[in-house]
């Protein structure tokens, strides 16, 4: 992919993340300021269209990426960090590593990520906060997509069972068709080890979701849980 089309794809990805809602070239030029006509920038994205990266939803005349385009952009993902005070706050309630320390911890990443935590002490102590974030989400609004998450989070414990011993260690993002939570999710999770349990934190939401922002805070966990 040339550096024109790359730059036009991330940045609908990361209107996108922002907005959830499609956008078209002359929005796109006009909001970004890019130094590319509307013109071109149209046919780039009837390029990226062709090429399985961008799709046009029945309802607007705007494009929104697909799961091939938040593949690419996990590939070239920048690293972030997490501000001065939100690691001041993770590194005091993660001070004793207890399960209630890991549930406060858990209450402050649904809040700062805007997404749903799962949090699996061991493989049979499941717990979850911040479900009321999934379903703000405006992609599952729609009566069968909060069936579906309703569905999710009955089996969450299935679900993490089930993939709980092949799962690597470490952090590690999980997106749509290769997401056991579901096509329409994202999962960035990481299997830890303290003493001898081995545990499992991550992050739910929608294939729109901020990975920088939560990879940044998945990593901060998994390093504060590893310190002694």
């Amino acid at each position: 992919m040339d550096k024109r089309k790359e730059l036009i794809l991330k940045t609908i990805i990361k209107e996108y993340i922002k907005t959830a809602t499609p956008i078209g070239s002359e929005g796109l030029v006009e909001k970004y300021n890019l130094d590319i006509s509307s013109a071109t920038v149209r046919n780039e994205m009837a390029d990226l269209e062709e090429a399985g990266f961008i799709i046009q939803p029945h309802t607007s005349a705007g494009r929104i990426p697909t799961e091939k385009a938040y593949n690419f952009y996990l590939e070239n993902l920048s690293e972030k960090k997490l501000s001065d005070a939100e690691v001041k706050l993770f590194k005091e309630a993660l001070l004793k590593k207890e399960e209630m320390n890991f549930k406060q911890a858990a209450k402050m990443m649904a809040k700062i990520s805007g997404n749903a935590i799962f949090w699996a002490f061991h493989r049979h102590n499941l717990y979850y906060t911040g479900i009321s974030n999934l379903l703000h989400q405006p992609e599952f609004s729609g009566a069968d997509m909060v069936y579906d998450i309703s569905a999710l989070i009955d089996r969450l414990d299935e679900v993490i069972g089930g993939i709980f011993n092949d799962l690597k260690f470490g952090p590690q993002i999980m997106l749509g068709s290769k997401n056991p939570f579901g096509v329409y999710c994202s999962a960035v999770l990481s299997k830890y080890r303290l003493g001898d349990e081995t545990g499992l934190v991550g992050i739910l939401g929608p294939m729109r979701m901020n990975y920088e922002k939560n990879l940044a805070l998945v990593k901060f966990i998994h390093a504060q849980i590893n310190t002694n």
